[in-house]
């Protein structure tokens, strides 16, 4: 404790018109915070502000990051401005370090009012990559967009920031600090706590820890690769997987989280998790995985590099689920997948009889069903999927479901996904990326094409590609009323569903910081199973997509920049 009270300070700035968070939070480059005068601060002073100051005074905040480029600068200025305006305690991970996962563990555990999440997820980090902040509300999950959208208001006519400048906090030791402030009746206490042990804690009373061991270092153990893309993952796979379930510590790489990912993109999709296939493919290693920069996402491989798209990774997990114990004891109320998801889990939830939500893109529908008592398991075709024990998606959490299931049914990736195929039909997936797109364009194209969608006389209309005729049957702009609460969402993506069942969707991302992401998604079921492969089976798809749009032309883009 300083023996003397720190003094609170209130400095004057100017707004800036940019700081509207999107699904998963403000996300620009490292330049413009380090660039623009007051740019973190401001942003941080909107957020706390979004808090009823009833609420806000004396309470519990639990702050985090993957680690990457100006996390610590930023965590610095987040104990600073926290104590200024009010709360009472800050829980903070080891060295600033905390997975996504993990800071929605801590916040549910702590019941604390929120948590300030220091990511970009799985774009680059370094001096030259992005930074971002995100705040997840007292259920753990996403703040929604009613709580966004204040934040948003706040930054664009805010006119002061509150500040304890004077206060430096130790992230290297484990344990509270406390600290004196001026006209303040209480201290103001952060907690650095070890950033695996809660979250690790609660996986434990989830998995059956005995079984996945006897998987991974029994007698007949498998042998894995596991990929954490020098991003936070890395920690919680050498305690959890290596230390606790016996996995040889050789085989998980790129555990050291590192500011600039190694000078990789910590993106976990065969575009990006390169390394990770290529040391597949000789047959060595039977299960394969991957993670993003903050733990939340994760990539699926069998054995030769066997991909598991993630769409088919969920409807899989959905099929097998009760060989987690957690869902033995809950039950399960219900499944769900983001809209441009495929139709795999669809399939699963109708022979099941378990009621099946077709969401807009964001945790935060997800989180608003499980709140409500109604969901269960969830994911999005973008790498990510979760339970009902967060409100976050959870990348380890993915992998041992899968090793759960590995170890119940004794059988490959590979041949699990061929029973699964064999049992219900295979729906082909595959989602186009037009990164950086002028953004004026973008928005052009998404407007004409709507209206060209929404006239009568495009359903029914058939296009012919090769040997292939698709008919429309249904075309619209998807529009999302939650069932938990009545909130209805609307504009969530444009979509084109042909008599068949494929469909083509389209969707501008906020995920990026230059320009627009147009992104196509295509989806086609097969009751029969064909070996072929994705992209010739979704070419004729690709190429009505690309006509309709005219985004080649609209855009100037020969092709996408990313296919996944």
């Amino acid at each position: 404790m300083e023996n003397s009270p720190l003094q609170v300070v209130t400095v004057p700035t100017a707004p800036y018109p940019d700081q509207r968070p999107g699904t998963n939070g403000l996300r620009k480059s490292v330049y413009v915070f380090q660039s623009r005068r007051n740019y973190l601060h401001n942003f941080i002073q909107s957020v706390l502000s979004s808090i009823d100051l009833r609420d806000r005074q004396g309470s519990t905040v639990v702050v985090g990051g993957d680690g990457r480029f100006f996390n610590q600068t930023a965590i610095e200025v987040i104990v600073q401005m926290a104590a200024a305006n009010g709360v009472g305690r800050l829980i903070i991970g080891h060295h600033g370090i905390m997975s996504t996962p993990a800071i929605s563990c801590v916040i549910r555990k702590y019941k604390a009012i929120g948590g300030i999440i220091l990511t970009a997820s799985h774009n680059p980090g370094g001096p030259y990559g992005d930074f971002g902040i995100k705040f997840n509300t007292a259920n753990g999950g996403p703040a929604k967009e009613a709580v966004t959208s204040k934040i948003f208001q706040i930054s664009r006519t805010i006119e002061e920031f509150a500040i304890c400048p004077g206060l430096k906090v130790d992230l290297t030791t484990l344990g509270k600090q406390a600290f004196d402030l001026e006209n303040k009746f209480k201290p103001f206490t952060v907690e650095i706590v070890d950033s695996v042990e809660s979250y690790a804690n609660l996986l434990r009373n989830i998995f059956d820890f005995a079984a996945l061991k006897e998987l991974l270092s029994g007698e007949n153990h498998i042998k894995m690769r596991l990929d954490a893309m020098h991003g936070v993952a890395g920690p919680y796979v050498r305690k959890i997987l290596c230390e606790e379930l016996g996995c040889p510590v050789n085989s998980a790489i790129n555990c050291v989280p590192m500011d600039d990912f190694g000078g990789q993109h910590p993106d976990p999709n065969p575009t990006y998790a390169t390394d990770l296939i290529d040391s597949m493919r000789d047959g060595q290693y039977d299960f394969g995985a991957a993670f993003d920069a903050d733990g939340d996402r994760n990539m699926i491989l069998g054995k030769h590099g066997f991909f598991v798209t993630p769409s088919d990774s969920l409807a899989v997990i959905a099929d097998n689920i009760f060989c987690i114990p957690y869902f033995q004891h809950t039950g399960v109320r219900g499944f769900a997948r983001s809209m441009p998801t495929s139709a795999a889990l669809d399939r699963v939830a109708k022979a099941t009889k378990i009621e099946l939500y077709e969401t807009p893109t964001g945790w935060t529908f997800f989180g608003n069903l499980m709140d409500a008592g109604m969901l269960s398991l969830c994911g999005e075709e973008s790498f990510g999927t979760g339970g009902d024990h967060i409100r976050e998606k959870d990348g380890l959490w993915a992998v041992l479901a899968w090793l759960s299931i590995l170890a119940c049914r004794r059988q490959s990736v590979e041949d699990i996904l061929k029973d699964h195929w064999l049992k219900y039909g295979r729906n082909y997936f595959t989602r186009y990326d037009y990164e950086d797109v002028d953004i004026d364009a973008a928005c052009e194209m998404m407007e004409d094409l709507e209206i060209m969608i929404a006239d009568k006389s495009f359903v029914k209309q058939r296009f012919a590609v090769e040997d292939k005729i698709y008919q429309v049957e249904k075309a619209d702009n998807f529009e999302y009323t939650d069932p938990a609460d009545s909130t209805i969402s609307r504009n969530q993506g444009l979509r084109i569903i042909f008599s068949d069942g494929s469909r083509i969707i389209y969707r501008l991302s906020g995920t990026g910081r230059n320009g627009a992401t147009v992104r196509i998604y295509i989806d086609c079921y097969e009751k029969e199973l064909i070996f072929e492969d994705t992209q010739v089976m979704l070419a004729p798809l690709a190429t009505i997509a690309v006509k309709i749009s005219q985004l080649h032309h609209r855009t100037g883009r020969s092709g996408p920049s990313v296919i996944t």
